[in-house]
């Protein structure tokens, strides 16, 4: 009987496909365990019976743990419930097998992938797939008709397809958080965790924990900080002429501040152990709070050769897709630089924590109505938000930071038009 186990380091169970009993062929999907980022379908490599689940759904799995057991044949079964009462740390430890174990490998990247490929498997969501069960629904007859990602077979299809009005789920009716420094903004609702219980201690889940992680590494690298008021007058009159055409303000800053790092490849460039490394590329991640906890940072890749349009499409894919934990391993972890924004909460100001593997961050506040002075000696009231770099100093000195956002504000303030050409 061999084995089922994952080589993360670690995940969370959230989903059985199969029950003990079931007859499983090579390929198929047989679990969805979450990682730090995404909900990602295991394979077997194997046919054969799940004989019994080891770690059940809701619990955590671990580096070379057994998550089930699987028989070759279906006079096999009881025996590897034997074997699994036998084990005695349960899950945590691998379970020996008389016959070499065969491991369902996490993908790199979430199975939806590979829907439209040639093997003629059957991709959809854990949710479809119960409701599918529940309304009597062959998914054979929806290949091809999916909906999600990449063709992926979601429940509204399900429910669709026998004349049912779909079901939100809360993912699906989540606002997408955008970047939009204006005047006096109103948060963008994002659903919150189930209230704890005063006294009670809540795990994190597995992105909170590659948070933390990476919060930790941060620790580790020399970092200041340089802020910079930039009059957004006339980016706030652009924003309102093309946001009627799908246009979002989180398009028009990474545009803004892409178009900026062309100049200064410096600021866009990260530190490694052979030496100042600069990407082939730029491209800008935006941090995204997750409604179960955490944050992520999706990323617009060559924001500064797209065209504000589609920029703005690809946003509001990624945010879909994100809340859906279905990003793509190189839709989050390919950023050059990242934008982080709290001005739509009210925020004036804040430091930026620096991500490793990047040189810079930017931290926007909101905008908010104040008292300048004109270049004519006069006193103005004009639109103004603050913006806080962070640096890697054994990248970056301030030199290059000072250069980059007055460049930055430049384009803001005077030239904003140009970033719909």
């Amino acid at each position: 009987m061999p084995a089922l186990s994952s080589t993360m380091e670690e995940g969370k169970i959230v989903n059985w496909l199969k029950s003990p009993g079931d007859k499983i062929q090579k390929g198929e999907s047989v679990v969805v365990v979450e990682s730090d980022k995404a909900d990602m379908d295991v394979e077997s490599f194997n046919e054969g019976y799940l004989a019994t689940i080891l770690v059940q759904e809701g619990e955590v799995a671990s580096v070379g743990s057994a998550i089930a057991l699987i028989a070759e044949t279906e006079a096999e079964i009881e025996t590897a419930k034997e074997q699994a009462k036998s084990t005695q740390s349960g899950a945590s430890t691998p379970v020996a097998t008389p016959s070499q174990p065969v491991k369902v490998e996490t993908p790199s990247q979430p199975v939806a992938a590979s829907i439209n490929g040639s093997n003629g498997r059957i991709v959809a969501s854990p949710r479809a797939r119960k409701i599918a069960k529940e309304l009597g629904v062959d998914l054979k007859s929806l290949q091809g008709a999916g909906s999600g990602p990449y063709g992926r077979i979601i429940a509204a299809d399900v429910e669709l397809s026998v004349g049912k009005a779909p079901t939100l789920t809360p993912t699906q009716v989540i606002t997408p958080v955008q970047t939009a420094p204006t005047i006096a903004p109103t948060p963008t609702p994002v659903a919150a965790p189930t209230p704890a219980t005063p006294g009670e201690t809540v795990p994190l889940n597995t992105l909170q924990k590659a948070v933390v992680k990476n919060m930790l590494v941060s620790l580790q690298v020399p970092t200041f900080h340089v802020s910079y008021d930039i009059v957004t007058d006339s980016l706030d009159a652009l924003y309102k002429k093309i946001k009627p055409k799908g246009v979002t303000m989180t398009a028009l800053l990474a545009k803004a501040v892409a178009v900026t790092l062309e100049k200064h490849p410096i600021v866009n460039a990260c530190y490694t152990d052979a030496g100042i490394q600069y990407p082939s590329a730029i491209n800008i991640a935006v941090a995204v709070a997750m409604p179960d906890g955490g944050l992520i940072t999706p990323v617009l890749k060559g924001a500064n050769t797209m065209d504000i349009y589609s920029l703005s499409r690809n946003w509001k894919g990624l945010v879909d897709r994100a809340r859906a934990k279905q990003l793509q391993p190189d839709e989050y972890s390919t950023g050059t630089f990242t934008i982080s924004n709290l001005g739509m909460f009210g925020v004036s100001t804040f430091d930026a924590i620096l991500p490793p593997g990047q040189g810079a961050i930017l931290a926007v506040g909101g905008s908010s109505p104040q008292v300048v002075a004109t270049s004519e000696g006069l006193l103005g009231i004009k639109n103004r938000m603050s913006v806080n770099l962070t640096c890697d100093h054994r990248v970056i000195y301030g030199a290059h930071a000072a250069g980059f956002l007055q460049d930055l504000a430049k384009l803001i303030e005077t030239d904003a038009q140009s970033l719909t050409l």
